[in-house]
């Protein structure tokens, strides 16, 4: 049995840095054959959690763990197994309020008539207005939230290099400064991957092919400059990257840290290999700037300037040149963009009021429909087929996506939904300040919230987390945030 959950154990972490890898190349998992690999892939993750966590509660076995810390006597510890209760309830509330709406629908939309064919219902319960549509997004969720656990509990983990440096003294000795060797190899796959990304990106659009990956020419956006990589949207590429760049920067910090500290005495390969980070966050970065995207651009440069604050907050008391050297380094990251697409960026921005409007439009007609079903929505999915029956006129544009996540959210799940979301948000929010984790500095945290606030900042206008690679990476990086404490935590 303990062989079993090792293994299990390894090919969970196997298989979350594969999905790591996959989701964007498979065309942003926008295509339904994609979402179907990556819902099985969810699926077999909670399999293998599930029997790990049957060999631990039958068996009794007790894996090395950065929250295995019973008795500790540090205050707040009793407060951070709730903390974790409570988004585990928070999870399964969610998938039971998705799943009520899909079985309790009060509708199906049949696209080819256009018509919706009603059914009886229960409406003092959550109910949806196209329940197929609504149980589709069930089984996303599932896999998602099953995705977000298991790469939880993976993180959770020691390795045998975490154990003897624990042995070495060397946690007790620097806490904090290391980093575990799988959030390192997490972050170093969503790095390198994200660097390959943004590459691919600038070699496609330089070549003017209007096909994503060389391969497919997609329906809608079949213009080179509306894409980006993988993506067929650029703004939805540029989302994507943004969300890595700033987290690969902090890993780079701890890393660095990491081989002042630890290191000093190992060969020069090993003290400075960190800086290939460097170089992928500046290609990310700059390929963000370049992605002809107004938001995508506008979030990565308010990105750039949280990070230079974060980082900044580092040197305060040392000369002026490294925090010249952190200006100098995002000046060439914008500078990349500009002068790959900086005329043709200036032109969208001058015309940015126009597509604003648009977008207003379709808030106010999203806003009515909240009105009509404030607590609980439409029913997850249905933005699509609902959105018609509120146009003012058949010229009125009837979107898939709202460009609005908040406003969507809202309408879809209604506010009994969406403030379960944000309960659940907030929980992972506040799990690294108490103890029980993996202990480890501010900064590395701070720029996980720097790239979650991009994207949530992002969706305001736009719809990055209707995209499943990106939602998918979102959660991820939350199932980070989860295992991750305040250097007092004791392991």
């Amino acid at each position: 049995m303990v062989l079993l959950a090792e293994r299990c154990d390894r090919l969970s972490g196997a298989l979350v840095c594969l999905m790591a890898v996959f989701s964007p190349w498979a065309f942003g998992t926008t295509t339904p054959w994609a979402v179907q690999a990556m819902n099985v892939a969810g699926g077999l993750l909670g399999l293998l959690l599930a029997v790990k966590l049957v060999i631990r509660g039958v068996w009794g076995y007790r894996p090395a763990r950065w929250d295995a810390a019973p008795d500790t006597g540090l205050p707040g510890m009793m407060a951070a197994r709730w903390l974790t209760r409570l988004l585990a309830a928070l999870t399964c509330l969610i998938l039971a309020y998705t799943a009520i709406s899909a079985w309790n629908a009060r509708s199906t939309y049949d696209p080819d008539t256009g018509t919706f064919l009603l059914h009886d219902h229960c409406p003092w319960l959550p109910h949806s207005y196209d329940g197929g549509r609504t149980w589709r997004y069930f089984w996303n969720y599932l896999a998602l939230a099953l995705t977000f656990w298991a790469a939880r509990d993976w993180l959770l983990g020691k390795t045998p290099n975490d154990l003897l440096a624990a042995r070495k003294g060397r946690d007790s000795a620097f806490p904090g400064v290391r980093v575990p060797q799988r959030l390192r190899l997490l972050l170093w796959v969503l790095s390198l991957n994200g660097a390959l990304i943004a590459g691919e990106a600038l070699v496609q659009r330089l070549s003017g092919t209007e096909k994503l990956l060389w391969l497919v020419r997609p329906r809608l956006n079949a213009m080179a400059e509306a894409q980006l990589g993988p993506f067929n949207y650029r703004s939805n590429g540029a989302q994507y990257l943004n969300l890595i760049w700033p987290v690969s920067l902090g890993l780079w910090w701890r890393l660095r840290r990491t081989a002042r500290l630890l290191y000093a005495h190992r060969g020069w390969l090993a003290r400075h290999k960190h800086h290939l980070l460097l170089p992928c966050v500046l290609l990310m970065a700059g390929t963000a700037v370049l992605s002809l995207s107004r938001g995508g651009a506008l979030v990565a440069l308010l990105n750039m300037l949280a990070a230079t604050a974060v980082l900044w907050a580092g040197w305060w008391h040392r000369s002026v040149w490294p925090r010249l050297g952190v200006l100098l380094f995002f000046g060439t990251a914008v500078g990349l963009g500009v002068l790959v697409s900086g005329a043709k960026l200036a032109e969208r921005l001058e015309a940015a009021d126009e597509g604003l409007l648009q977008r207003e439009q379709m808030f106010d007609t999203a806003r009515a429909i909240a009105r009509d079903f404030p607590l609980f929505g439409t029913g997850p999915g249905t933005l699509d087929p609902v959105f018609q029956l509120y146009r003012r006129s058949p010229d009125e544009y009837w979107p898939a996506q709202l460009h609005n996540d908040w406003l969507e959210t809202r309408v879809t799940f209604g506010w009994l939904g969406s403030g379960l979301i944000a309960l659940a948000f907030l929980a992972v929010l506040a799990r690294y300040f108490l103890p029980g984790g993996v202990p480890t500095g501010w900064r590395l945290v701070l720029l996980y919230w720097v790239a979650l606030g991009g994207c949530l900042l992002h969706a305001r206008w736009d719809f990055p987390l209707q995209v499943y690679s990106i939602l998918f990476l979102f959660l991820l990086h939350c199932a980070a945030l989860t295992v991750l404490s305040r250097r007092t935590a004791v392991t």
